[in-house]
């Protein structure tokens, strides 16, 4: 047993010991708490980076898919449109208003080394200016450009360069005829050719057979009759994409192939952070139309991050003049574990949504793409000239760029049914709508209902100003709509109403317009559509189910202005 003498110098050292134990645990902890922190600010920046990625990705899909529009025109137009087609076609997709960093579309001829003087003249019949075939080349073919929009009055100083003659350019061009699809080059330098401006960029080719009979070729063997190609401006490209609201805190270095200074194709103006640029450095690998790109992901000054580092410093201090209070250090620790826990976990779900999210917009970009593809085909097979097709296509991509907006707005989640009736009637008849037009509940609809509906009240409300009294004024429109339910099932039940002053009667021919209609109710969404030509008018009966929808309680106005 102990004696008196040992006890109270256990009694002594007590307080030293607890203090010693209890210091040592508050430093630890500190210690903890910082690194914590650095690993949090790697994962918000992370999670920043991803997304500056997302929008690169996002933008440059958006902008291949103009050339692969251009592409179903040639064919539409038999692989040889003439030079006032492909003009009208090009103005109408306004590319200078909406796909910033796109310098234009063109077109380059496959010809022989002797075939120079065919190109002069079919060059100066597009512009009406004489152009030479330049520059010399020893090569056994030539692809001189021959037409490129929008451009200038006096004509592009691009027109009749040889691009085969350029062997950044020839790589590109040699995939792209020996392999269907989009192929682009390294980084070039845009203008150099002609003497203007100089503008870091790259190009995209996109081959077009030339039409031949079922008897002489098949589609795999078709001849190429030239190349489609797209020409970037790397700085405006980029700095459209990043330039979304809202900003990123992200520094952002785009490299062709391995980032070596030589390879540097974009450098964003917001320099990076020194205290956190290595240590937060985020890199991916994008792949271009068979192009392989390395971007860099540094935070800017505006990157703040999630807790200040004065915060582990502050806890070891707290910890050193608190060390008696055992307890409650005690508990700081414990609610310290949970909260590392905590966002461990936060962490590991948030990082799980983002990338199901970057798969989705993959995705959903790979359907937009197909539709406006599918929509220029149709369009173009049912117009009997290019400005019929221009203002067509025109109209219904910005009928479908508006539910798209509209779904963007809410996350792909839903889209509010009034909404987008009143955004898409606005289009075609202007910014004010008659009081009752719109009635009836508040509705929600999923992604497929609100691209299909957006399409169909685009084709309605054209239908109804071209050949009904709506559109001269002398009638009127209404649309209403309720919710039918009988058990577990939701119907959407809609009536448009167009009054007339004479008798309407069935057309003897079905439009394409109709056809869309029709196809989008009944296919994409299971639904029903009947007309009715009456003395007073058309009415026009849609169901549809909302089996995945939900509705809110009460109505609202719809005369919202």
């Amino acid at each position: 047993m102990l004696d008196q003498l040992e006890i109270a110098a256990l009694k002594k050292l007590f307080p030293f010991a607890v203090f010693l134990s209890v210091a040592l645990a508050s430093l630890v902890l500190a210690g903890f708490a910082y690194f914590a922190s650095e690993e949090a600010g790697r994962i918000k920046f992370t999670a920043a980076a991803d997304d500056a990625f997302a929008r690169i990705e996002g933008r440059i899909d958006l902008h291949l898919s103009l050339l692969r529009a251009a592409h179903a025109f040639f064919d539409a137009r038999g692989g040889a449109p003439t030079h006032d087609e492909f003009k009208r076609f090009v103005d109408a997709l306004k590319i200078h208003d909406t796909y910033t960093g796109l310098r234009g579309i063109g077109f380059l001829k496959q010809v022989g080394k002797d075939d120079d003087a065919a190109i002069e003249a079919e060059i100066f019949a597009n512009y009406g200016v004489p152009r030479k075939v330049w520059p010399d080349s020893g090569e056994t073919r030539r692809m001189p450009v021959v037409m490129f929009e929008p451009t200038d009055q006096t004509g592009d100083t691009s027109i009749g360069f040889d691009m085969y003659s350029d062997s950044a350019r020839r790589r590109a061009l040699d995939a792209a005829v020996s392999t269907a699809g989009v192929h682009a080059t390294g980084r070039v330098q845009l203008g150099a050719t002609s003497g203007g401006p100089v503008y870091p960029g790259f190009l995209v080719f996109l081959r077009v057979d030339a039409a031949t009979s079922q008897s002489t070729a098949t589609e795999a063997v078709r001849p190429a009759a030239g190349f489609l190609y797209a020409a970037f401006r790397a700085h405006e490209l980029f700095s459209a994409a990043l330039g979304q609201t809202p900003l990123l805190p992200v520094n952002v270095e785009v490299y062709e192939g391995a980032p070596e200074p030589d390879n540097l194709l974009f450098r964003s103006h917001a320099g990076p952070d020194p205290d956190l640029a290595e240590s937060h450095l985020v890199t991916r690998e994008l792949v271009v139309a068979g192009q392989a790109w390395t971007i860099l992901f540094r935070p800017s000054g505006a990157f703040a991050l999630p807790s200040s580092p004065v915060i582990p410093v502050a806890l070891g201090l707290v910890g050193l003049v608190l060390a008696a209070a055992i307890a409650l250090l005690a508990r700081w620790q414990d609610r310290a574990y949970s909260a590392v826990e905590t966002l461990q976990s936060a962490t590991e779900k948030s990082l799980l949504e983002k990338d199901l999210m970057l798969q989705e917009m993959k995705h959903r970009i790979k359907n937009s793409i197909t539709r406006v593809l599918a929509m220029a085909r149709q369009t173009a097979s049912h117009s009997e000239n290019i400005d019929e097709f221009s203002a067509s296509f025109a109209a219904r991509l910005q009928a479908m760029a508006a539910s798209q907006d509209m779904l963007t707005r809410s996350r792909w989640q839903k889209a509010d049914l009034e909404e987008l009736l009143k955004t898409e009637l606005e289009q075609v008849f202007g910014k004010n709508l008659e009081a009752g037009t719109l009635s009836g509940p508040a509705v929600e609809i999923d992604e497929t209902t609100t691209q299909a509906l957006g399409l169909t009240f685009h084709e309605l409300a054209t239908n109804a100003l071209k050949y009904g009294d709506v559109g001269r004024g002398k009638g009127g429109l209404t649309v209403a709509w309720c919710v039918l339910r009988e058990g577990a099932r939701s119907t959407l039940a809609l009536t448009w109403s167009e009054a007339s002053d004479e008798p309407l009667t069935i057309p003897e021919k079905t439009s394409f317009g109709t056809k869309l209609i029709d196809m989008n109710i009944t296919r994409e969404l299971d639904g029903t559509i009947a007309r009715e030509f009456g003395a007073d008018g058309l009415k026009v009966e849609i169901e549809i189910p909302l089996v995945s929808q939900q509705t809110k309680a009460g109505s609202r106005s719809s005369n919202r202005q």
